[in-house]
């Protein structure tokens, strides 16, 4: 049995790190993949926990060995999922979330297509994208800015993803995200490969003819 591949993309600002953050908390049984990247911390922000910090040279050196299934320049800064953890998790059957961004996704996709569940969260308004971006105090005005560019060309990917999610109420938002979740646990082809013997036992051409 395989797991799922939960894929969440978002511009930066939208949400998805507390959507995300919140969805773990309601379904523990999904294992956040853990990003390496090139990016310094934030403030509170814990090695191997919120992401895994390595220099550049570091990661350069990755890519070059195929140790990312998927990685991607974002704002100057680079971000990896490593290969070998995601195979692991899938070949024990664990469901796993991964926070990438739309370029990330669609590697993702050609390497795994029949096991990824696509999610983009939008803002309810570019507007709002930018109070969001603001209201952090973690970037200067100018890299805001570009922020806001950027979310342009990403929000563009959105018809790339299975669903959709605005982002506006986060209790509306979670709750559309765990939907999301539960429905795709709950496709023919996830039950039948998760109770093969239920299945098996309940097969039509296994049971009496009825009298």
């Amino acid at each position: 049995m395989s797991g799922l591949l939960f894929i969440v993309s978002a511009p930066s600002g939208a949400g998805k790190t507390t959507l995300v953050r919140h969805l773990l908390r309601r379904e523990p049984d999904i294992s956040l993949s853990v990003s390496t990247t090139t990016r310094k911390p934030r403030t509170g922000e814990v090695d191997g926990r919120d992401y895994r910090f390595i220099d550049e040279a570091s990661f350069r050196a990755q890519i070059k060995t195929g140790n990312f299934l998927e990685w991607a320049n974002v704002h100057g800064n680079y971000y990896g999922t490593s290969r070998q953890w995601i195979e692991e998790a899938g070949e024990k059957g664990i469901d796993t979330l991964l926070e990438i961004d739309w370029q990330g996704a669609e590697q993702v996709r050609k390497a795994m297509p029949d096991k990824t569940v696509g999610i983009f969260v939008l803002p309810p308004s570019l507007e709002a994208l930018a109070a969001r971006l603001a209201e952090r105090g973690t970037d200067s005005p100018e890299v805001i800015q570009k922020r806001l560019l950027a979310a342009r060309e990403e929000i563009r990917h959105a018809q790339e993803f299975e669903y959709v999610i605005i982002n506006d109420v986060l209790e509306t938002a979670l709750d559309n995200l765990i939907a999301i979740v539960r429905a795709s646990r709950l496709t023919y082809a996830r039950q039948k490969q998760r109770h093969n013997a239920l299945f098996t036992a309940l097969d039509a051409a296994n049971l009496p003819p009825l009298t």
